[in-house]
């Protein structure tokens, strides 16, 4: 063994209005990962956050487009280094558990380790939103396969392969929704921890609204179905134009083969006509079906290309890492 070095660690926080909590968070991980760099990237902040950032000791940027889809989409393409770990601004995670989300990254030799929300039914006293989470959870699982159970958790630790391969199409809060298809459709190693999640402190307030931030969840659910399951999408829409299709056909064939007449001939036609489009999009799913398979290959293919560490060395991690800094051994 040669001579350890210490891996290059990133700290992203996305922000917005959050001038009453974000100097205590920045200084939260500034204790527990004393050498990692520490980035705020403030999303249009008019209460002060990017000076409260920058007097606790961390790196301020901009990203003008309003969401977070855009801000993390800026930080995973401008910041190198060898682990990441995102974090809200607003004081719900304990930046305490960074170490132990680092230590399971290293220790799994996982892509993306998720801190799953021990109080998320709270909420922080929103009903509105522990409801849309479980309802949200369950319908990722029915639609993506069991890989998570809290697929909004916005504490996060990244591989670099993880995050320099990572698409990044969402605009808004549904950015972790898409981290966690992209996970599921490569097949990528995921672990998840379960941690407490805090209350905001009084005067900070969510940027969520149930139903507008729900009904985009939504949308990009579709989206992401439709782009990474297109057959099974397609297949569903052929089979329900189908059964529309036969429910208008069979009493227009039970009068023909009791009378040898047609007379509906307009509802002859039209189901005719959807009998035919069930099965152009039967064979639009296929074809897409195939494209998505070649994507997900091309994306595979270019995580593998990447190394896991900039510098090709073997990562271990010290026995503490709240404590004690991280450790990468040269071979």
């Amino acid at each position: 063994m040669g001579e350890t070095s210490t891996p290059d660690v990133a700290v992203l926080i996305p922000c917005y209005n959050e001038a009453g909590t974000i100097a205590s968070v920045v200084r939260g991980f500034r204790s527990v990962l004393p050498q990692a760099r520490i980035y705020v990237y403030d999303n249009n902040s008019t209460d002060g956050t990017p000076l409260a950032a920058m007097l606790a000791g961390a790196e301020v940027l901009q990203e003008r487009r309003q969401g977070k889809g855009h801000v993390v989409r800026r930080m995973f393409a401008d910041i190198e280094a060898d682990l990441y770990v995102m974090a809200d601004g607003d004081g719900t995670y304990d930046p305490m558990d960074a170490g132990a989300l680092i230590r399971a990254l290293l220790d799994e030799r996982a892509d993306m380790v998720v801190a799953t929300r021990r109080n998320v039914r709270q909420d922080a006293g929103r009903q509105g939103h522990a409801l849309g989470n479980r309802l949200f959870n369950g319908l990722y699982r029915f639609l993506f396969g069991p890989g998570f159970t809290d697929i909004f958790s916005g504490y996060r630790a990244f591989s670099r392969r993880f995050v320099k391969t990572f698409p990044a199409v969402s605009a808004g809060f549904e950015i972790e929704t898409e981290m966690s298809v992209h996970a599921s459709r490569l097949k990528l190693p995921v672990v998840e921890l379960e941690l407490d999640y805090g209350r905001r402190p009084e005067g900070s307030h969510s940027k969520l609204s149930t139903l507008r931030d729900g009904a985009k969840i939504l949308w990009m659910f579709a989206m992401l179905a439709k782009e990474t399951r297109p057959f099974a999408v397609f297949s569903a829409l052929a089979g329900l134009v189908l059964a529309v299709s036969l429910g208008l056909m069979a009493p227009v064939l039970a009068e023909y083969f009791k009378t040898g007449l047609v007379s509906r001939l307009p509802t002859w036609v039209l189901s005719v006509a959807l009998l035919l489009m069930s099965q152009l999009l039967l064979t639009a799913g296929l074809i897409l079906d195939s494209l998505s398979r070649a994507r997900a290959e091309h994306l595979r293919l270019s995580y593998i290309a990447l190394p896991a560490f900039r510098d090709h060395h073997a990562v271990t991690a010290e026995r503490d890492p709240r404590t004690e800094p991280l450790s990468v051994d040269a071979a």
